[in-house]
């Protein structure tokens, strides 16, 4: 019997990475390969990269040079880079680093299998006219009591600062059959909780029975799986938030009551400059009207600090929307230019400019983070298990608003769902004391 292969993954960035990251170790299962958590032990290293980070090339090129002495001990191993600095980069990643075999976009994964055994050094870098997906094997390899479940690809909104029309191409979203077919297969295999996931998720438009298909009512037709019990989705456009979809959020059980909507700026004149096509009152109205449909709702958001051109009373917009809104959690970043970006051509504000911006920032949106969960303290919430904690007789879920929660239960197994009293907020997680347990 011939000893199976070995592949180690590393995923760089999103979640989308880390759904791919699981399609492409289930690509190569096909061909023999199984997956391993020590690089030392590979006989195939896949580099799933993303370029939406700053020095996300940087970071790549420094993992590949950490390679060679393994190149040179194991003459057979293959070296591949996937991914959005893949799709950007392409024959370049090959000219710079000698150990790289294969360099493969997200939208060839699919083609993986056929890659490994091609004779010399292969790039495919396409937009291909097949659905990956469907070429792509049964997910059969999963962990846990949770998945993601990409439903559509790609943006065509163009922010100036963004690579990701670019690397990912035009939204195309999966027909709904496909979809639904993926959900069903997962609840058999433990998983009660799905996170839809897309560029531009809440943009899907999906072939469905009796036409296309919005988000909203692929929801509904998910939330009525059985065994599914929890739904979420990310990331999403305020832009694209219609009527349906903001509906859905009161209707659905199975909904969760958390929204990742990022705003990027609360000024106008920046919003503008980075291609938003909405304002900052626009952005507040929606905030009442989906709070309006779900009062419970944490959201969440994105921030840059430093875009070209922005002044101190631009950032002080940006403040006074956090203020307005009052977020339960977000993700703050300071602008770095993207190659081939309109933004990229513009003069930076001044490092220490922006340094200082986005520490005042975060400590805004870090102490209404604090004030979010220290207001869960005395609630009921339901957790879903998800591992043991660091503690003997300790286990850790999520809530509905997706705060870690850590509970005492020696008899506790992964994919349960429990019910509990929040008794502390400590800083990224909460902990609670249980109540019941589902039936």
């Amino acid at each position: 019997m011939t000893e199976a292969k070995k592949l180690f993954v590393k995923t760089y960035g999103c979640q989308m990475n880390v759904y791919d990251s699981e399609r492409m170790a289930e690509a190569l299962g096909a061909k023999g390969y199984v997956t391993t958590e020590a690089v030392e032990d590979a006989d195939m290293v896949l580099l799933n990269t993303c370029h939406i980070r700053e020095k996300a090339s940087e970071k790549l090129y420094s993992d590949l040079g950490r390679l060679r002495a393994l190149k040179v001990a194991k003459p057979g191993l293959k070296v591949g880079v996937a991914g959005c600095v893949a799709q950007a980069e392409g024959e370049e990643i090959l000219r710079r680093s000698p150990v790289v075999d294969l360099v493969v976009g997200p939208q060839a994964y699919h083609r993986l299998p056929e890659m490994v055994e091609a004779e010399g050094r292969v790039v495919d870098t396409d937009f291909p006219v097949e659905d990956k997906f469907s070429l792509l094997p049964e997910r059969k390899s999963l962990r846990g009591p949770t998945a993601f479940l990409t439903v559509q690809e790609g943006c065509d909104k163009f922010c100036a600062f963004c690579v990701v029309p670019y690397t990912r191409g035009a939204e195309v979203s999966r027909p709904v059959a496909r979809l639904m077919d993926e959900a069903r297969g997962l609840v058999p295999q433990g998983v009660r909780e799905i996170t839809l996931l897309g560029q531009n998720v809440n943009a899907y438009h999906g072939a469905g029975p009796e036409g296309v298909w919005g988000l909203a009512r692929l929801l509904r037709a998910l939330a009525g799986i059985e065994g599914l019990e929890r739904l979420r989705y990310t990331t999403s456009h305020p832009n694209d938030m219609d009527d349906d979809l903001i509906a859905a959020h009161g209707d659905l059980p199975e909904l969760m009551p958390y929204l990742h909507l990022p705003v990027q700026s609360g000024s106008d004149r920046i919003l503008k400059a980075m291609n938003r096509k909405h304002t900052a009152d626009a952005y507040l109205r929606l905030v009442e009207r989906i709070r309006a449909a779900r009062p419970d709702i944490l959201l969440s958001s994105d921030f840059i600090v430093g875009f070209p051109g922005e002044t101190d009373a631009d950032f002080q917009a940006t403040m006074d929307l956090i203020r307005a809104v009052g977020f339960g959690a977000a993700f703050s970043f300071k602008y770095s230019a993207r190659p081939g970006t309109p933004a990229a051509e513009k003069p930076p504000v001044a490092a220490e400019v922006a340094d200082a911006r986005l520490q005042e920032l975060q400590a805004l949106v870090t102490a209404q983070q604090q004030s979010a969960q220290k207001a869960m303290v005395g609630r009921e919430v339901e957790v879903l298990y998800e591992k043991p904690g660091r503690l003997p007789g300790q286990m850790v879920g999520k809530s509905g608003h997706l705060h870690a929660v850590h509970i005492a239960d020696p008899v506790g197994r992964i994919g349960e769902m429990v019910r509990a009293r929040v008794s502390a907020s400590s800083t990224n997680s909460l902990a609670a004391d249980l109540i019941s347990r589902s039936a």
